[in-house]
């Protein structure tokens, strides 16, 4: 499922009021006003933050990247200071493909690769160049019924996936295909 039919782009100099939307606060973003139908439940709560259970899943409008670079962020509608970067591991890994039990996805509904998103968090530290995705705790979006749950996978995938040098390779070699 493209991120884009659950994504709400926002920008941060401008308030906009849509016509089925909820106003929030959020940390990262400020005012911003987002439509309710895009709101993304974990019925669970996501690892560390069970408690935390809506969410919006946004981009910044405002970017140089029409992209992003394809982060987003899942942004918690409960606590307006927590937000998660995160992205589709497609971009940065074309055959992840990991093994997740029926059981665990039973409570988001019936997926298909037509309504199925997964996402994986991504962590920025200070020194940008060991900014990496957490392949081992995918977030599974449903998004006929818009519930997700995150996994703790049984796979070989790294909590710790290196990233900088593949996205900054990536970004020159667009740079120098549109020059």
């Amino acid at each position: 499922m493209p991120v884009t039919q659950l994504c709400t782009g926002v920008r941060k100099d401008k308030f906009q009021k849509g016509e089925n939307g909820m106003h929030i606060v959020t940390k990262i973003f400020g005012e911003i006003y987002v439509d309710e139908e895009k709101k993304i439940t974990f019925p669970r709560g996501i690892v560390g933050f069970p408690e935390l259970t809506d969410f919006m899943l946004i981009h910044d409008a405002d970017s140089k990247d029409p992209d992003g670079g394809g982060i987003r962020w899942l942004q918690s509608l409960q606590e307006p200071a927590f937000a998660m970067p995160v992205m589709d591991p497609l971009i940065i890994l074309p055959d992840y493909n990991p093994t997740i039990e029926d059981e665990l996805l039973k409570p988001i509904g019936k997926l298909y690769p037509e309504n199925m998103l997964v996402l994986v968090t991504v962590t920025v530290p200070v020194d940008i160049k060991n900014l990496s995705v957490n392949l081992k705790a995918p977030l599974i979006i449903n998004g006929d019924t818009k519930k997700a749950v995150q996994v703790i996978l049984d796979d070989d995938y790294e909590v710790k996936h290196y990233i900088y040098e593949q996205l900054d390779k990536a970004k020159k070699e667009r740079e120098k295909a549109s020059n």
